[in-house]
């Protein structure tokens, strides 16, 4: 059952975090409570005893008895049950050590703060007493000691669950170095056996021994029931009578010779503690370990301070006729003197009792080290060792309590030790990157923080699903309890691209910048977009993109039209130096017989001439083949034509003659 407990949840609310306790009965687990995000301390406990049906029936009954126990120094009961057969309890969780430990590692502690702890314990015992719940299993292991020095009871109700098992009682369940002599011997327990344990416990505290010790829990048993403890101050000599005389009278063998509830064993501790004579016993009074009989209601006669015959004088009426004058005189003046004399006891044991005592220790809770330290100095007080402790309550810097404690009678010079608050329990705040919900809750609840879940978020570097922000961030200090708030991230976010064609380029770059985007741009020349006006872009308008992302525009540089040259008439050499020189590609179609274009010109052109056309536009050109010779049809014709070409050889020759000449 040990290893699996970490993790289990108990009613769908209790979330065990880790193991901080085991005892002869159960386990004790810190827990973090779900409903109301607060740690709490579960005792579960162990398979052997949940298994029998007497058991887990007192169990019931007992733990709902001790959730009905109010007090400030008793552990709180908030809740009780069993889940798939395991039973728990749960509870406050207290801050603190246990006083066993305290006693383990300080060895005897200082007597004032043993009364303290001894008054508190009785005070959680009358409650629990007044409501007929008797705690069985007190010992210092169930008595938590505070960072303000105040003590909590564990465990009301549990020990007598336990104890009430049929099939268990031939047994002495307990810790055996703390039972009562009649716990020992399996007698029926009342009130006064929670006494005795209690006077063992402070037995231990002011000495830093057991009363009793064996090799095993049976030789230690019996020593409780046939041993008469040593003294405290047969340990220590340094123990104050009183305060050992109320040790002694809780650890009395017969239960009717102990204080009659814990509440008079409280009232003598609290004499104690207020300087006052301790009274331990009904009939008498045991004044600072010491004995003085008591006084009887009124005067009281004390006996003759001298002479046999007034010492042996009988105590019978006197008679006016069988006395003298002078002996009528006498009885004022015995009466005067045992005035007297008890006026010189009592202030004999107020002057040992009080010695040079000036006043109380003054309330400095609340004031900073610095005004608590000049409040007691100037009362005649000596600061003693400062400790620091956090405090929900006090703030930083300010005392929380006072050793001796405030309102307590104290001589002057006497030292006074301040517990000072560094403020609230802080713990450091995890980094919960990168975490499912369900791991984030648990690494918040394992250092005592409340896990919240909000609303995703959009995150292009984070998994979905995963933690991508918190609140407060990691490593932040912060008060025990508090609430971080974490956040899964949705994935990347996307938005829809806005259209932007046919804007300016500087409209078109704010529209998409403002959407989230960035922006690419190049350029392109258009006969029906104007210069600087969007072409296209990329992504088209409406496409869903990744909030960062790019998108491009097309930017038009205007139209690059030309007139087209006219080429006709034109050899085919320079008109294709002229088509060439207006930036557009030269092309020759086809050829023709003209008998008006000489060969090899052109013909015609397309584009027409005067037209526009893009640069790089190809001029098409149809190149004359001269006239068509290949038609002659009579031999007239051809001899007609050769006159004809006689002729003009003549005109010819005549013309190059005339050139000549």
């Amino acid at each position: 059952m040990n290893g699996n407990m970490v993790g289990r949840v108990f009613n769908n609310r209790y979330q065990i975090t880790e193991r901080i306790g085991i005892g002869g009965m159960a386990e004790v687990y810190r827990a973090q409570d779900r409903v109301l995000g607060r740690l709490v301390a579960v005792k579960i406990m162990l398979p052997q005893y949940a298994a029998d049906p007497e058991f887990t029936h007192r169990f019931r009954q007992e733990a709902a008895s001790a959730a009905n126990l109010q007090s400030p120094y008793i552990v709180n009961v908030y809740d009780w049950g069993q889940d798939e057969g395991t039973y728990y309890i749960v509870m406050e969780y207290v801050r603190g050590s246990d006083l066993k430990t305290a006693i383990q590692q300080r060895g005897a502690i200082n007597q004032r703060k043993v009364a303290e702890i001894g008054a508190q314990v009785c005070k959680a015992l009358t409650v629990a007493h007044n409501q007929d719940i008797i705690h069985r299993d007190i010992k210092p292991q169930n008595i938590m000691v505070q960072p303000d020095g105040n003590v909590k009871v564990m465990d009301f109700g549990i020990a007598r669950a336990k104890n009430s098992v049929k099939s268990q009682t031939s047994q002495v369940l307990g810790t055996a170095h703390y039972i009562s002599p009649e716990q020992a011997q399996g007698k029926e327990l009342t009130a006064a056996s929670d006494i005795y344990s209690l006077g063992v416990v402070m037995y231990e505290a002011a000495t830093g021994k057991l009363p009793f010790d064996g090799p095993d829990a049976v030789s230690v048993a019996m020593k409780q029931v046939q041993e008469q403890p040593v003294p405290p101050s047969q340990i220590k000599p340094d123990i104050d009578p009183g305060l050992e005389a109320i040790i002694m009278r809780a650890m009395e063998k017969d239960p009717h010779q102990r204080f009659a509830t814990a509440n008079d064993m409280k009232n003598a501790l609290n004499d104690f503690l207020a300087g006052r004579p301790v009274n331990v016993n009904d009939d008498a009074t045991h004044v600072m370990g010491g004995y003085m009989p008591p006084m009887s209601e009124g005067t009281s006669v004390m006996p003759p301070v001298s002479g046999d015959a007034m010492h042996n004088q009988p105590h019978t009426a006197y008679r006016s006729s069988d006395t003298k004058e002078p002996q009528k005189n006498r009885k004022p003046l015995y009466i005067a003197l045992a005035i007297i004399a008890a006026i010189a006891v009592i202030a004999a044991l107020a002057f040992a009792l009080g010695g040079n005592q000036t006043g109380t220790i003054p309330n400095v809770t609340g004031q900073t080290l610095e005004q608590a330290e000049a409040t007691l100095e100037q009362a005649g007080y000596t600061v003693g060792t400062t400790t620091e402790v956090f405090d929900d309550t006090v703030p930083s810097g300010s005392v929380v309590s006072t050793d001796p404690a405030a309102g307590t009678p104290a001589d002057a010079g006497t030292t006074v030790n301040l517990t000072v608050s560094k403020g609230k329990d802080q713990v450091q705040v995890p980094d919960l990157s990168g975490m499912t919900a369900d791991q984030a809750k648990a690494a918040l609840q394992k250092v005592g923080l409340t896990a919240v879940q909000g609303d995703s978020k959009h995150s292009g570097s984070v998994a979905e699903g995963k933690v991508c922000d918190q609140d407060p961030a990691s490593g932040t200090a912060v008060d025990a309890n508090s609430t971080v708030t974490f956040y899964l991230s949705s994935g990347p976010e996307t938005t829809s691209v806005p259209n932007v064609t046919g804007m300016s380029e500087s409209e078109a770059t704010a529209a998409l910048q403002s959407a989230g985007f960035t922006v690419s741009t190049s350029t392109q020349s258009s006969d029906s977009v104007s210069k600087g006006d969007v072409i296209s872009q990329s992504p088209k308008s409406g496409t869903k993109a990744q909030a960062g992302s790019k998108v491009t525009i097309v930017i038009s540089s205007g139209s690059d039209s030309k007139s087209v040259p006219d080429l006709t008439g034109l050899s085919q050499s320079d008109a294709e130096s002229q088509a060439d020189a207006a930036g557009f590609n030269f092309s020759v179609t086809s050829t023709e017989y003209s008998s008006t274009v000489a060969k090899g010109y052109v013909i015609r052109q397309s584009p027409s001439a005067g037209k526009s056309a893009k640069s790089g536009t190809t001029i098409g050109v149809v190149i004359s083949n001269g006239p068509d010779t290949s038609s002659s049809t009579s031999s007239s014709s051809s001899n007609s034509s050769k006159s004809t070409d006689s002729s003009s050889s003549s005109s010819t020759s005549s013309s190059k003659s005339s050139e000549s000449n």
